[in-house]
């Protein structure tokens, strides 16, 4: 994934931009379903719960799928349309605050430094914490959610709509959270409630003059 290339027949052949990885997981409950290394889960971006779908949903797809007929997709964009939807992502800004706050958030989760300051439900119920890939990728979903929603810049809103795909598979828990049933979601949003935007700097007109980009 982090070389953009596959082997195949000890040949390696580079795939070209835009690129990325999507991978399906069945509930680790299931017979045949193993864990993935904590190396290999930071490098996806986003980790998604798919429920079952609605009782509406699933008879739209009983329809579609047993009806006789050919299946027919319509291209919406070309390659070139992604790679310029992702420069403008990486424009969108940040001011400093927001950024500091999407640090606070990922550095909140690191029992391995001092745990004087960490927070009850990190010091009690993780084994390991978010690294700096979950920082980098933090802001920049933020900045796509911002984009998306029609916003100038990112707010922590938009961090806060995004942590928990980008940070519940970073997070590994103890035997105590087993135990008390505590999951890394149920981390996450405790996180959310209770870390606090740097409002000596929350004022967006002042801290633009300063963004990350």
């Amino acid at each position: 994934m982090q070389e953009r290339q596959v082997t195949a027949g000890g040949e390696s052949h580079a795939l070209p931009n835009p690129f990325f990885v999507l991978a399906t997981q069945n509930p680790i409950e299931q017979e045949g379903t193993y864990p993935l290394p904590e190396a290999q889960l930071d490098r996806f971006m986003f980790n998604i719960r798919v429920g079952y779908p609605s009782e509406a949903d699933e008879l739209a797809i009983v329809e579609r799928t047993t009806a006789d007929g050919a299946s027919s997709a319509d291209a919406v964009l070309t390659g070139e349309d992604c790679l310029r939807i992702q420069h403008l992502v990486r424009q969108v800004p940040v001011a400093s605050h927001v950024a500091r706050y999407a640090l606070r958030l990922v550095r909140s989760t690191r029992v391995r430094e001092s745990l004087e300051d960490k927070p009850e439900i990190v010091r009690d119920y993780l084994s390991w914490g978010a690294g700096p890939r979950a920082s980098q990728f933090l802001v920049l979903a933020a900045k796509a959610k911002a984009l998306i929603s029609g916003s100038s810049h990112v707010t922590p809103e938009h961090i806060k709509a995004v942590a928990l795909p980008v940070l519940r598979h970073r997070l590994i828990t103890n035997f105590n959270a087993e135990a008390d049933g505590i999951t890394t979601d149920d981390v996450v949003r405790s996180l959310l409630e209770t870390t606090p935007v740097d409002e000596a700097d929350a004022d967006t007109r002042a801290t633009l003059d300063s963004v990350s980009r």
